[in-house]
């Protein structure tokens, strides 16, 4: 990242480093509040995609991380966390700016995000597989293992809290990652890959591909050496990124857009069920993965 008067330019992270879009392009970040240019940032295609995946295998089957063990993977997101705590009042303004979210919205995810860190960190040395009886003498056994580069694509409503969720546990695992963070709000992803770097994580480990969906977002589902897509967004998004991921019969997790509704039961109390329901339904403008719809009104009888 590098200052530009008010406006700052992002770097793609690949393997470790901050570099330009191969193609040198770039595309404007703008601050939705006051229709200002926030940043620019780099653009990443096909080809950044390819960097990036040659990056996180190379860090799976070669690097330290590879070889470490769960321990030390936990004490690595450990730090992360620390870090994430010292830096959440920062994150939440740069969000709210990036977003166009209230403060007091960004700021209260970003008081949590660490969290993830901190669950995960514990489970990533007890991740254990199975002895199973057996008939004759034979040892018959489980050994879970990590998957390999797992490529994640993540939405503008929640940036960095939706990419915690899925960088979290997969680092947890042993995995590496490729994240495409949407195009209209990278910034606190990007800069978590700064805290991941201050942490001690591998070079290669975490790579940030910012870019758009027909490009970067294409690249990245169809690349033979990403051996899961995980993706937050809308139905379309799902649906797209399955058929792109068929090709090569990748797993794939989505987080699909939707509304979930609300239901009262004849004992709540009306006042507080209301006010619940206004918050689920209107919170970030109802643009959340788990928006209220309206409520229902459980009935006695089934």
């Amino acid at each position: 990242m590098e200052g530009r008067g008010a406006v700052q330019t992002y770097q793609l992270l690949i393997g470790g480093r901050w570099v330009d879009a191969a193609s040198g392009r770039t595309f404007e970040d703008v601050n939705p509040t006051t229709g200002e240019v926030l940043a620019t940032v780099a653009e990443a295609d096909g080809e950044d995609v390819n960097r990036a995946v040659a990056a996180a295998h190379a860090a799976f089957e070669q690097g330290p991380w590879g070889r470490m063990s769960g321990g030390e993977r936990g004490r690595i997101l450990l730090r992360i966390a620390d870090l994430l705590d010292r830096e959440a009042d920062a994150i939440a303004r740069l969000e709210s700016q990036d977003n166009g979210r209230p403060i007091r919205e960004t700021s209260a995810q970003s008081a949590i995000v660490s969290r993830w860190y901190r669950y995960f960190a514990g489970w990533a040395d007890k991740i254990e597989g199975e002895t199973i009886p057996v008939e004759g003498s034979f040892l018959n056994y489980t050994l879970r293992v990590p998957l390999g580069v797992i490529g994640q694509i993540t939405p503008w409503n929640h940036p960095l809290l939706i990419a915690t969720k899925k960088i979290a546990p997969a680092l947890a695992a042993g995995n590496t990652i490729v994240l495409k963070p949407s195009e209209l709000a990278p910034l606190s992803v990007l800069k978590f890959g700064r805290i991941c770097q201050e942490a001690g994580l591998p070079e290669g480990v975490l790579n940030i591909v910012p870019g758009f969906g027909p490009t970067a977002g294409q690249a990245l589902c169809g690349h033979p050496e990403v051996v899961k897509i995980d993706v937050t967004g809308s139905t379309a998004t799902g649906q797209a990124v399955s058929r792109l991921a068929a090709g090569s019969l990748k797993q794939v997790s989505c987080e699909l857009g939707g509304k979930a509704p609300n239901i009262v039961f004849p004992d709540a109390d009306l006042e507080i069920a209301v006010s619940g329901a206004l918050f689920a339904g209107f919170i970030a403008q109802g643009q959340t993965c788990i928006q209220g719809g309206a409520p229902l009104r459980a009935h006695d009888d089934p």
